[in-house]
């Protein structure tokens, strides 16, 4: 379990961000443009502006900030991967690791050999999961990471890293403003707007029953199709 007990973000004497949250095994943070759940997911991956101060209190029993005991996953899988390099020589662990997990994502070990701009949108993102994964993290960070998909490639990568946490073992933290997305994968949920919590508890007992207006407004939204975005 992660104990984020203090997240609190400030720039030039205001305050962006102050909350507090807890990872269990896995966690939405939902909220709409401008709720900070951006920033609060860039300063656990220490990539806040320099102008920014960042107080954080935790209790995790592993190294919380831009470690090895932290994988990300972005929205956008290009930005993760060069285009003039061969997928194999982008990951930085023994080929028996890459295979093993190139195996649990159903991806065939030839595309080792390719660039990442002969490969499909879903291919690429189960690519950079596996990078995600290869140093055996125990928390992972997800931006959005359906996004930029086709509604069956996300179900698929969805259903994948849903598999992938009970074979790897490891917690979530799924940044997202898709509710449907967020209610498939993980068991919890932390609403969050203007910098601060507004619900949270299990994913199924919010949903049916929110207790804050701000809440029930993303629900109705989300599921008549209008995104929140960041």
């Amino acid at each position: 379990m992660i104990e984020i007990e203090k997240l609190r973000i400030e720039h030039q004497g205001r305050e962006l961000v102050n909350i507090a949250f807890c990872i269990q095994n896995s966690l939405a943070l939902v909220g709409e443009s401008g709720s900070g759940k951006s920033l609060t997911l860039k300063s656990l991956l220490n990539m806040l502006p320099s102008q920014m101060e960042l107080e954080l209190e935790f209790n995790a029993p592993y190294a919380l900030i831009a470690g090895e005991s932290v994988g990300f996953v972005p929205q956008n899988p290009f930005t993760a991967l060069s285009p003039l390099t061969k997928i194999k020589k982008q990951f930085f662990v023994d080929e028996e690791r890459v295979a093993e997990l190139f195996g649990e994502l159903g991806l065939p070990l030839e595309l080792l050999e390719r660039y990442a701009p002969e490969l499909s949108g879903g291919q690429l993102q189960r690519v950079v999961i596996a990078m995600a994964l290869s140093t055996k993290p125990k928390l992972l960070l997800l931006d959005e990471p359906t996004t930029a998909l086709d509604p069956h490639t996300r179900v698929t990568i969805l259903a994948l890293l849903k598999k992938l946490q009970a074979l790897e073992g490891f917690a979530m933290l799924f940044v997202t403003h898709d509710i449907v997305a967020a209610q498939s994968l993980c068991e919890d949920i932390c609403v969050i707007r203007y910098g601060k919590v507004v619900e949270s508890g299990k994913m199924a007992y919010v949903i049916e029953s929110p207790k804050e207006s701000y809440t029930q407004t993303l629900i109705e939204a989300n599921f008549a199709k209008r995104e929140f975005r960041r």
